[in-house]
């Protein structure tokens, strides 16, 4: 199954017997390729990442070396479930790096959408450098390319920022869910017995909520980003949206707003709800959701989260708007 061109005669993988056939066919060949070296995995918490490693796990055990870097844009509790699910429950080999001071001490006063998005990328690649440079003997280095990033990048998985590492590494790929869709790798995920949060995990941009704390990133704004993220996956998921919204967050932006609170005004952010669905993120329209679902969350963003005095709901298409804010 290599080359660049996805054979028409594949079978979709569909069910769990053909997840279980690709399984067991990509572990014999992860084992032949790799023999008795070892694996070196950029575990981000995401989709393609997550079933990779946990496919690595069946076929080579403590050969692999997973490393997750928390660059402190993740969302709530996040990259504590990385740790849970593969170090704890996985017993995977995983080398957690907090650094959330390195990642936004790089950001203050970066304002510009594009610079915010390259810095983030590029230190990645440094942090996730230094750590391989530590390891001995890591011959390969596995990444979740799916069959849509060979049409689209070429083979590399930029959005997961280790196809910028130095040449002198040396690394032979490893890719064993190259050529499949990306519904495809979930069934996969669940197969593998992989949490239902973590296989059906919402598309997340690479620089996390770095685009969604629009404009210069603050700590104590991304603080209410990450807890009006919280609150509005968790209200989703009560009144049983999660499943059938496409996408949805927060976004907090770069301003304030008067408002009144105990009596005194204040001068606070605002939150604002995005809601999309969407068949192939080309366009996107936003679901009319129900009134007391709206004003549950609301109340509690203003109870809960420090410094917010007002919440909106974005009613913006695709076109003219975009997905994300930045």
């Amino acid at each position: 199954m290599d080359g660049n061109k996805r054979p028409e005669e594949m079978v979709r993988i569909t069910t769990r017997e053909l997840a279980d056939a690709f399984i067991a066919g990509q572990i014999a060949a992860i084992r032949q390729q790799v023999g008795d070296r070892k694996v070196l995995l950029a575990l981000s918490g995401g989709v393609d990442s997550s079933v990779v490693a946990a496919l690595l796990l069946k076929a080579i055990g403590q050969q692999l070396v997973c490393v997750h870097v928390n660059h402190g844009l993740m969302r709530k509790g996040e990259s504590e479930q990385v740790v849970e699910v593969f170090r704890n429950q996985l017993n995977a080999n995983l080398i957690y790096i907090d650094a959330t001071d390195r990642f936004l001490d790089k950001l203050v006063d970066v304002e510009e959408p594009e610079t915010k998005r390259k810095i983030i990328g590029g230190e990645f690649i440094r942090v996730f450098e230094e750590e391989a440079r530590k390891l001995e003997k890591v011959d390969f280095l596995a990444q979740g390319t799916i069959y849509p990033d060979i049409i689209e990048s070429k083979g590399v998985k930029a959005h997961h920022n280790v196809g910028g590492l130095p040449d002198d590494l040396k690394f032979e790929l490893v890719e064993p869910v190259k050529l499949l869709y990306k519904d495809e790798v979930r069934v996969v995920g669940v197969a593998l017995g992989l949490p239902e949060a973590m296989v059906y995990r919402q598309p997340f941009p690479g620089p996390g909520l770095g685009v969604r704390c629009t404009g210069a990133i603050t700590r104590d704004r991304l603080a209410a980003l990450r807890e009006s993220d919280a609150i509005l996956r968790e209200e989703f998921d009560a009144a049983g949206l999660t499943a059938s919204i496409w996408q949805f967050f927060t976004v907090v932006p770069d301003f304030r707003s008067t408002g009144v609170r105990d009596g005194k005004r204040v001068f606070d952010w605002p939150v604002i709800i995005r809601a999309v669905n969407t068949v192939d993120a080309m366009s996107a329209e936003v679901p009319e959701l129900d009134w007391a679902v709206l004003k549950k969350i609301t109340q509690r963003i203003l109870d809960e989260v420090p410094g917010v005095c007002r919440v909106l709901y974005d009613l913006s298409p695709k076109a003219p708007a975009t997905i994300e804010w930045e």
